[in-house]
């Protein structure tokens, strides 16, 4: 029965991260900001979902500067990553802590169903990775704190990713080097934050011998590449992290500035996901054929 949960145990989902990280194919990661939105993301036909800290930042009211907690992040992120079969990666920003507390959250979102999770080398209070005024930890720090999160871990399937943001502030060398050291530390994927355009993605990926990461998000200091290109630049994964919260936001916001103008909605339906699709999704067929077989009894008395 998987009408509740995901149909794919978190072990057999963290091994097809794995899986896919090696198989030659870039993995494509949309960033879900919802339960419903990781149910479409694997209806289309996408390799796996990502849950952003700046999409559940802002689901929240907040902007991305390190308000939020474990507990909330592991909450919504469980909630994701369990109306899905797919995997689920989970930006867990610097960890929520000192070394130690990253190894807690670890064991967190392992207990939540994520298949894995990055951690940066951002000082606290850390910032949207595209935006200015960035500082970041000495590279011994980030060690530690990879290497207690590589110790919290009980699942040797899952993955953490080690993401840096040094490009935009030390240098394209200097981001290597540190993603060399975090290989070291037990990184099983690398992230490498705001590279400008594809020749910067190349020498990256020419510098580091394990599965890379990149970050193809919108209004930032990155070029943003087609999946072919980061495909033939040797990339193993791809997040695009706020996308479709920026695409339902917008639409949220253009929809109900026409009702404030026009008094209703009717000038909106033809671009609304109908009932029947939204139906589709939940599988409201399914549970109501469960709920039949299982009710099929009166009550004496009644």
């Amino acid at each position: 029965m998987d009408l509740f949960s995901s149909a794919v145990t978190d072990t057999d989902k963290r091994k097809a991260l794995r899986a896919g990280l090696d198989s030659g194919v870039l993995q494509r990661w949309p960033g879900s900001f919802s339960p419903l939105c990781s149910k479409l993301i694997e209806d289309i036909g996408f390799e796996g979902v990502y849950v952003s800290g700046a999409v559940l930042s802002a689901d929240l009211g907040l902007p991305d500067i390190g308000l939020t907690t474990l507990t909330e992040v592991a909450a919504r992120g469980g909630q994701i990553a369990r109306a899905t079969n797919l995997p689920s990666l989970i930006d867990a920003d610097t960890g929520f802590g000192e070394p130690m507390s990253a190894a807690r959250t670890v064991a967190a979102l392992e207990d939540a169903g994520l298949s894995g999770c990055h951690l940066e080398d951002q000082v606290n209070p850390k910032r949207c990775g595209h935006l200015d005024g960035k500082a970041v930890v000495e590279t011994v720090e980030m060690v530690k704190r990879l290497r207690a999160a590589v110790s919290g871990r009980r699942d040797e399937n899952f993955v953490i990713c080690a993401r840096t943001d040094a490009r935009a502030i030390e240098g394209l060398d200097a981001a290597i080097d540190r993603a060399k050291a975090y290989v070291d530390a037990g990184a099983d994927l690398i992230f490498t934050e705001a590279l400008a355009d594809a020749d910067e993605f190349e020498k990256f990926r020419a510098a580091v011998d394990i599965p890379l990461l990149a970050n193809m998000t919108e209004f930032g200091k990155s070029e943003l590449l087609t999946a072919a290109q980061l495909r033939d630049l040797g990339y193993n994964a791809v997040i695009y992290p706020v996308t479709t919260l920026r695409i339902a936001m917008g639409a949220v916001e253009a929809g109900l500035r026409e009702i404030s103008a026009e008094g209703t909605q009717t000038g909106l339906l033809d671009g609304m996901q109908h009932r029947s699709r939204l139906y589709e999704l939940l599988r409201y067929a399914e549970y109501n054929d469960f709920d039949t077989a299982t009710f099929n009894f009166t009550i004496p008395g009644a």
